[in-house]
């Protein structure tokens, strides 16, 4: 869509199924938000599938595919309505676990060395499950850092600011599983893996992104949807940093639900849409825009 014309409101997902054949889907803030499926959420994929269109699952989780499909179905999603998840999660644990074979074409990862400080919860310690590294609690005896996020929902950003800096002066590298900076889990603002890496990065360390808004995680997503022609899919998401961006990049229309992580600044709460000059304005701060802006993942 052109810049200079107006972002298009629509009412739901119904009129999109008139328009396109693939739907890349974020999961918070779309689908969920983080503890519980938003209302409608299963319906409007059983709808799409029964239009005979293809929905892939587009999560910057930082977990392996099959625990967020797991955990989609505790909330009430079922496997069979969708053709695919793919995880950030799953895209870092297959490069670090293919690293070794990529040594010719990937020397960055191969650099990386055996063993790994873990920044992130418990809950993320199967990332390096079935590849060969050493976990360490200690980040003066690590080769290198993977950042899955912070270990309460509550933390702040200098918590982990002494860790940072001390990588950061032995030069280690450090692979982000979540390039997400803030993510809204059930109504609240918790920091992500991708604000360490920024922080990161500020401090002069070498980071290495999996996830939105990189391109290779859009090319898998554009193989699982086997639609070939791009100009037939769409993505829906909440971030005009990941997903709009992402969706721009890879060459795909976007559809924003603005009352997701940008709900606060527009004044509005999920399932509400904001004044259309508020969106605008918003995005031209952000630099990147939308398509299309729908209130809710609903028919």
């Amino acid at each position: 869509m052109s810049a200079s014309r107006p972002i298009e409101f629509l009412p739901g997902v119904a009129a999109l199924a008139e328009r396109y054949d693939g739907f890349v889907l974020d999961l918070w803030g779309v689908v969920h938000d983080g503890i519980t499926a938003y209302p409608g959420a299963a319906d409007t994929l059983g709808r799409l599938q029964r239009a005979g269109k293809r929905a892939v699952l587009l999560s910057n989780a930082p977990r392996r595919a099959a625990e967020v499909v797991l955990a989609m179905e505790r909330m009430g999603i079922p496997r069979d309505l969708y053709a695919a998840i793919v995880s950030s999660g799953e895209a870092a644990h297959a490069a670090l676990a293919a690293r070794t074979m990529t040594a010719a074409t990937d020397p960055w990862l191969a650099a990386l060395g055996r063993r790994c400080y873990l920044m992130g919860p418990r809950r993320d310690h199967g990332m390096l499950d079935g590849i060969a590294v050493e976990r360490t609690a200690e980040i003066a005896e690590a080769d290198f850092i993977l950042a899955t996020g912070v270990d309460w929902d509550d933390d702040r950003l200098d918590i982990y600011l002494p860790a940072l800096e001390a990588g950061a002066a032995r030069g280690l590298k450090m692979v982000c599983a979540n390039p997400d900076l803030v993510v809204i889990r059930g109504g609240r603002r918790v920091i992500c893996a991708g604000l360490l890496a920024q922080r990161y990065e500020a401090l002069g360390g070498a980071v290495r992104y999996y996830g939105k808004p990189h391109a290779p995680i859009y090319g898998e997503c554009l193989e699982r949807l086997g639609i070939a022609e791009r100009a037939r899919v769409v993505a829906i998401g909440d971030s005009l940093r990941t997903d709009i961006a992402g969706a721009s990049a890879a060459g795909i229309a976007s559809v924003l639900v603005p009352g997701g992580i940008h709900g606060e600044e527009l004044g509005i709460h999920h399932g509400e849409m904001p004044d259309a000059s508020a969106l605008e304005a918003l995005c031209a701060r952000a630099g990147y825009r939308p398509d299309a802006a729908i209130p809710a993942f609903l028919w």
